[in-house]
């Protein structure tokens, strides 16, 4: 038998009799009426029994919780709940028939509940009964099905791949998975299927994809949690541009599926470079305009101390023009903004006012010359606030760029009705570690480079540029991916590029390797990371808010306290015995 919804009944059904069950939400006792909010997951409907009605009493002793089911019929409301969805009828209820009883909760269920989050996260089954949470479940459900059917009809063919893997390097810390089979031999749960995927690749799939359960053990935040689920796909006889069209394609059907938005294709395209340059930040959120300007040149010869040192030491000058925001922030709010930015390492916020004249923290150590330059250069008008930070280049993006999303934010600058989609390409194809005094794969080792860099990959690593891509949205990476090496030569000198010798190539990778000799197509793909774009269309900014049975920040769950101790007889199957 079909169930019948709260939310799918309305007025067209006024004198139908109907059956319903679900939680009661609330009960009033008005005057003889008793009034029942029934809960279902699609909403709340109200239920009204009256004193001659034999189940009378039964509705007397109903509390919230409580499981019930009714049998009546839809009535037209005298007076009309405009904020519900069903608030233009109710249930004359015939029949009442408790289901189950309910112990008090914990806290009450209802959207605007000030609980701790981890007393909800201990009971997250009752806080999953709140309708907000309970829509975004709803709505990554619809997600999903609006990407399957978008993959579907571009001739995807979804795989499953394992979860129980060989430990391979992939940036982040493995979750082991001990052997009881082989004692001393250890499983990892992927941190992705990368590897897979290629060698789908291989035996000629051409077009595959899979909503893919991953696992890294790394430090958590809130848009970040230990198991997460990726979009995952990768094509064949395909360049970037084509990878990029089919996502594309996949976010158009998604927004107009869920938000009923036509998005306009294609999005912008920004070289890694320029989003480091213009927003210090290789995820930009482009939904306001202020950029990062570098000012190093017009203070090349300045008798200023400070950026004299700077620039002899090969560091560079770059400043944010806060239009017309001189008068919106007073020394000690500057203050504030320059204890904000020490914590990207930055020693210094200097600042000037232009009302005027210019003033401010610096004005004393700057010529007449450097000024009317600077004020043309910028654009500076009445009541201008500049911000400038002189220190290493990576020290002054990052600090820049952080401020300026804190600027946006305390400015109101960001209208967060808008929806900026934005391809960061062309990235650096390694990063080196100044700890480490080596080279690593900003991706992975099997990301191509650029064809005019695959000579230098031995002799200058540091100048070359990757076949690699993320999506980014409002200032947040959704997806990341990138052209593979497919020839072995190439991929050779990507592994002597990062050190590996021949022997640890083969004892990590020696399977993948392998399978490149038997004819391997030109392949590439993306994975987007589902949890963080369903957060992003349910407006929220937690990730626990889309997740049904999140971790917390110490990656353990409250509700079936995991992780646990096991029995030392389960250890002594593996082989293990603990430190303590």
């Amino acid at each position: 038998m079909k169930q019948i919804f709260n939310t799918n009944l309305n007025l067209n059904h006024v004198g139908e009799l109907v059956n319903l069950k679900g939680w009661v939400a609330k009960t009033r006792n008005l005057g003889g009426l008793i009034f029942i909010d029934l809960r279902d997951r699609s909403g709340i409907i109200q239920l009204v029994i009256k004193p001659e009605n034999e189940y009378y009493e039964l509705a007397q002793t109903l509390k919230n919780e409580y499981v019930i089911e009714i049998d009546g019929m839809v009535t037209e409301r005298e007076s009309k709940n405009k904020h519900l969805v069903t608030g233009e009828i109710e249930i004359a209820v015939g029949k009442l028939v408790v289901l189950n009883t309910s112990s008090e909760t914990p806290f009450e269920i209802t959207d605007d509940s000030n609980a701790l989050e981890d007393t909800k996260l201990k009971y997250r089954y009752l806080d999953l009964r709140r309708s907000n949470l309970k829509n975004n479940i709803i709505q990554r459900h619809k997600i999903t099905s609006s990407v399957r059917e978008y993959l579907n009809s571009c001739d995807f063919i979804e795989i499953e791949t394992p979860i129980l893997c060989k430990s391979t390097p992939e940036g982040a810390r493995d979750y082991l998975v001990p052997s009881r089979v082989s004692n001393g031999r250890f499983y990892a749960l992927p941190q992705s299927p990368q590897i897979f995927k290629q060698l789908l690749m291989v035996s000629g799939f051409e077009r595959y994809y899979q909503i893919a359960r991953c696992f890294r053990d790394e430090d958590l935040r809130a848009d970040r949690q230990p198991e997460f689920t990726q979009i995952d796909m990768e094509m064949s006889f395909i360049d970037e541009i084509d990878i990029q069209n089919i996502v594309e394609g996949m976010m158009v059907k998604v927004f107009k599926d869920i938000k009923k938005i036509e998005l306009k294709v294609p999005f912008e395209r920004m070289t890694y470079d320029d989003a480091m340059n213009i927003y210090g930040s290789d995820k930009p959120d482009t939904r306001f305009d202020m950029k990062i300007q570098d000012i190093t040149d017009i203070f090349s010869n300045s008798d200023f101390s400070l950026f004299k040192q700077v620039i002899d030491s090969s560091g560079i000058i770059n400043c944010l023009v806060v239009k017309d925001g001189a008068d919106k922030y007073s020394r000690k709010d500057i203050d504030v903004l320059t204890e904000y930015v020490k914590k990207y390492q930055a020693n210094n916020l200097l600042w000037l006012k232009y009302n005027q004249d210019f003033t401010g923290s610096i004005i004393k150590y700057l010529s007449d010359e450097e000024l009317n330059i600077f004020k043309n250069r910028l654009d500076i008008r009445e009541n201008d606030l500049i911000l400038i930070v002189a220190d290493k280049t990576k020290i002054v993006k990052n600090s820049l760029g952080n401020l300026r999303l804190k600027l946006g934010h305390d400015l109101n600058l960001i209208d967060e009705s808008k929806y900026n989609f934005l391809w960061v390409i062309d990235f650096p194809l390694f990063e080196y570690s100044e700890e480490d005094n080596r080279y690593y794969a900003c991706h992975h080792p099997f990301t191509s480079p650029k064809d005019n860099d695959i000579d230098k990959l031995i002799s200058n690593p540091g100048n070359c540029y990757a076949k690699a891509y993320d999506i980014v949205l409002n200032g947040y990476e959704v997806g990341g991916g990138s052209i593979r090496i497919h020839k072995s030569d190439i991929q050779a000198k990507m592994f002597k590029a990062l050190g590996f010798t021949e022997e640890e190539a083969q004892l990590k990778f020696g399977f993948l390797l392998n399978a490149f000799k038997y004819g391997t197509p030109p392949h590439g793909g993306i994975a987007l990371g589902l949890e963080r774009l369903v957060m992003l269309l349910c407006n929220t900014d937690n990730i626990k808010d889309v997740v049904a049975f999140p971790k917390t920040a110490s990656a353990s769950c409250l509700m079936t306290e995991a992780p646990n101790i096991v029995s030392k007889e389960q250890l002594d199957e593996l082989g293990i015995s603990l430190i303590k």
